[in-house]
């Protein structure tokens, strides 16, 4: 299972963005993003909500 999402995390460690940040953006609890990072695969949709964070996330701190 250390294996799952592996894509989302490095997605998350190359953006230099926050798991907290991410969960904030999303709707759900820091602590719900790390168990749908580490439990099990993610759904195609999940993976696109949380990518799509990270994008606007980014975009955000571009305009500060």
């Amino acid at each position: 299972m250390a294996d799952c999402n592996m894509e989302i995390k490095e997605a998350i460690r190359r953006s230099r963005i926050k798991q907290y940040e991410i969960a904030n953006k999303i709707g759900i609890n820091k602590s719900t993003l790390n168990v749908w990072l580490h439990v099990k695969e993610l759904s195609p949709e999940r993976k696109e909500q949380i990518l799509r964070a990270i994008e606007e996330i980014k975009s955000e701190l571009e305009e500060e």
